[in-house]
């Protein structure tokens, strides 16, 4: 047979340890060992030993005769399982370490969102434009409007929970009465039962289906705009509403446009001809062609701004400019007469100079794609 151990030693205390002490290292020690809280191998033992040790030494009367014949002398009132701990322990206890577990039960929960991805046109993003597009999505049976049940039948209320969605369990332990609260494993939590279940949806009150649905795009959205149709998801559940459908869209490129947040660009290409002398040129919009006066001696990287041939501001009135950049181009071949004419005419010209301006090709650049 096992020796017991010193009860001092087991609460780990001096034999002068006063009441309030072997209260104070009691709850510190219960709270470590208790069962509920520690699953390790000999826990429950050792909790026991603890227990033991504290009825005794928290008894003024059963400590004296433990202190003058030991374990021989010292006789056990009150078992473990009728223990009488002090009063307001239970509740410590719960509040440090959750001596109830709840499960809420399941109330209405609103439907899963929705995404879909829409490619349209670079024109289509500058003025708008509506389309249509097909999504399939859960929505509610149309038999039995969602309720999962036969038409002329109503779910019964659950027996196990009695219609609360919820088990009670209650657990006595030396710190009182602990409510478990859990989820019924019967009706999942719905507190109902459906004896009937509908042909259509077999019970689940939900079907996939099919739907066109009418969008518009504003004017002025990008590539990566989201457009959110609100309720046009799938369906909630215990009676939540629909979750959103979401639009992302994709912009096709241009063949010769660029865009630069509500501003449009150009290059325009002009020979030496044309930078020289002068010329007016048509410039492609998103309007449609416009001309353009090109001033003599235009050299490459000067940059044009027409007015209002930009993109619509999508949050307020008025739209954004077009910048046209001119690039002076070299030709790549020269038939005979070209050569003989370009070779005369560099007889009287100077040797090239950089035109003295602000800024150079390279800033002017910098700033219309980094602004």
């Amino acid at each position: 047979m096992a020796t017991k151990r010193d009860y001092y030693e087991v609460l780990g205390v001096p034999r002068s340890a006063s009441e309030e002490e072997i209260k104070r290292v009691f709850r510190k020690l219960a709270f470590q060992y208790h069962p509920d809280r520690n699953r390790e191998d000999g826990t429950a033992e050792r909790f026991k030993e603890i227990n033991e040790a504290y009825e005794v030494l928290s008894d003024p009367e059963r400590r004296a005769t433990y202190d003058r014949f030991g374990h021989v002398g010292e006789g056990f009132g009150k078992g473990f399982e009728d223990f009488d701990i002090f009063p307001g322990f239970g509740d410590i206890f719960e509040r440090f370490f959750g001596g109830a577990t709840t499960a809420t039960r399941r109330g209405p929960q609103r439907g899963v969102d929705l995404h879909y991805s829409l490619t349209i046109t670079f024109e289509e993003a500058i003025f708008g434009c509506e389309k249509e597009i097909e999504i399939w999505r859960i929505e509610n049976c149309s038999l039995c409007h969602g309720v999962g049940s036969e038409p002329g039948n109503q779910p019964s209320r659950c027996p196990e929970c009695n219609g609360t969605g919820q088990v009670r369990q209650v657990q006595r332990s030396i710190f009182g009465r602990f409510v478990n609260v859990t989820t019924c494993n019967r009706c999942g939590g719905e507190g109902r039962i459906i004896t009937k279940p509908c042909p259509q949806c077999r019970g689940s009150g939900k079907e996939e289906k099919a739907r066109r649905i009418a969008i518009t795009v504003p004017a002025g959205v990008d590539d990566g705009s989201q457009i959110r149709l609100s309720g046009e998801g799938n369906a909630g559940t215990r009676g939540g509403g629909a979750g959103n459908l979401y639009v992302t869209l994709s912009v096709q490129e241009h063949q010769f446009l660029k865009r630069r947040g509500d501003d449009i660009l150009y290059d325009l290409p002009v020979n030496f001809a044309q930078a020289a002398l002068g010329d007016e040129v048509e410039v492609p919009t998103v309007d449609g062609p416009v001309p353009l006066k090109i001033p003599p001696r235009t050299q490459t990287g000067k940059l044009f701004r027409l007015k209002e041939k930009g993109v619509p501001h999508l949050r307020g009135g008025g739209r954004g400019d077009q910048l046209v950049m001119v690039h002076v181009v070299t030709p790549e071949a020269l038939n005979e007469e070209q050569r003989r004419i370009f070779e005369e005419l560099a007889k009287t010209l100077s040797p090239a100079v950089m035109p003295r301006e602000e800024k150079g090709v390279f800033h002017r650049f910098k700033d219309l794609f980094e602004a």
